[in-house]
């Protein structure tokens, strides 16, 4: 059998990557920076809980636009040019990032205007993520797909190891620098962003109505077994593991290693996460997948139990390091088997529920953090959401034995192959 080719023989792939990294690290820089500036802001006039406690809200106003805005953003991955939809949302995060520019070189930034541009991030991450997910699967063959969205997760890996890092650092020499930064870098993701020729795009099956349409992608979801489980495993066990909302209170009240080491200790799980894409490029999972991304995530519940409980800046980086390689293990089996196993004009509503998942194990799950951090203290909260993770590995394991069942990526040949869940009889 003929070796499928590279990725990057693909042209319009190779626009998309460069795209993917310099928006992530832009986006990255900025994230890292407003977590800091808010809990450094609140840190001085309120108590450690209190300041923590705004780490919560932050992560509330970004994940709310996408609660609010996902059917519709689905739906509009599906009828709308999805290249389109990818270049009007980095320019929104372009004007975003260029309003912190301006509130940082003339102080005057303020935790109301913090917060207002972290919802517009959230709404532009509402439909970015939609369209980039669904925009993917058109730019290399099918049998090329696992190992372009492993290397599509080095894009993303290596932004998120080098924009905390970068925010950090340049922020520690001028807190307009990560801001200056990012709006160059998405203005370079607007530019590849436009190289990439016209998709070819399906017309919506089913109901004309678009109100249909849209609960279709949650209906599909419900019903592909495979697909909820693998979705779901990752919204639980990152919502109680969300040791990095925490990285602010762990950088300045813990470990004490100031903005700068904020940066290293962001990127940590990112450079695990990039090494371990790297590796499965190279080596891709073929047997087995399944029950690997259920072991991984309870890899990633131990290993933000030890974080929590470390007090060695060493220690720390490691446990987060591994945190990261085992995340990516989940994310690179999840999403495979989306990708593969979702009918392309179901692409886009199926990534819009998929990326409500996503935000909700990240920024709500930031949010949790911080108001459990509120109630019973930062460390707690860290070491008994990494236990969390831990148990919701084994239950999903149970009420989700299609996971354990799938032993490769291979799609399914026709829809009677996909594990849908049974309508009960009339």
């Amino acid at each position: 059998m003929d070796k499928a080719p590279h990725p990057f023989t693909f042209r319009d792939y190779r626009f998309y990557w460069i795209a993917r990294l310099s928006s992530t690290i832009a986006q990255l820089s900025m994230v890292i920076v407003i977590g800091w500036q808010v809990y450094d802001i609140a840190r001085r006039t309120m108590g450690v809980h209190a300041a923590a406690l705004q780490l919560g809200w932050i992560g509330l106003a970004q994940f709310l636009p996408l609660l609010a805005l996902t059917l519709v953003t689905g739906w509009t991955a599906d009828r709308v040019d999805r290249r389109f939809i990818a270049r009007s949302t980095a320019f929104l995060e372009m004007l975003c990032a260029a309003a912190l520019f301006a509130m940082a070189w003339t102080g005057t930034t303020t935790l109301p205007a913090l917060f207002t541009v972290a919802a517009l991030l959230g709404v532009a991450r509402a439909f970015a993520g939609p369209a980039l997910g669904a925009i993917a699967p058109n730019l290399v063959p099918p049998a090329v797909l696992p190992t372009a969205i492993a290397f599509s997760s080095i894009s993303w890996q290596s932004g998120s190891v080098i924009g905390p890092a970068l925010g950090g650092y340049l922020y520690a020499a001028a807190p307009w620098a990560p801001y200056a930064v990012s709006t160059v870098l998405f203005a370079v993701c607007i530019f590849c962003l436009m190289f990439i020729r016209p998709l070819p795009r399906r017309a919506i099956g089913g109901s004309t109505n678009p109100w249909a349409q849209m609960i279709d992608g949650l209906r599909y979801v419900r019903k592909n077994r495979l697909v909820l489980g693998a979705i779901s495993l990752d919204l639980f066990a990152v919502l109680l593991g969300g040791a990095t909302a925490m990285l602010p209170v762990y950088a300045k009240d813990v470990l004490h290693v100031g903005a700068s080491g904020l940066g290293n200790l962001r990127a940590a799980p990112s450079f695990g996460s990039a090494i371990m894409a790297l590796t499965l490029s190279i080596r891709p999972l073929k047997r087995n997948v399944g029950v690997k991304m259920l072991c991984a995530v309870g890899l990633f519940g131990l290993a933000t139990t030890a974080f929590g409980a470390s007090t060695w800046m060493p220690l720390s980086l490691a446990c987060l390091a591994i945190l990261g390689a085992s995340d990516m293990i989940s994310v690179y089996v999840r999403q495979s088997l989306i990708q593969l196993w979702t009918p392309d004009d179901m692409r886009g509503r199926v990534g819009a529920v998929s990326s409500l998942f996503i935000s909700g194990s990240n920024e709500l799950g930031e949010a949790e953090s911080g108001f459990l951090a509120g109630l019973i203290g930062p460390v707690p909260a860290v070491i008994a959401g990494g236990i969390g993770a831990m148990l919701v590995a084994v239950s999903w394991g149970w009420w989700f034995p299609e996971l354990a069942r799938a032993k490769t990526f291979d799609p399914p040949q026709t829809l009677e192959d996909i594990p849908l869940e049974k309508e009960p009889a009339a």
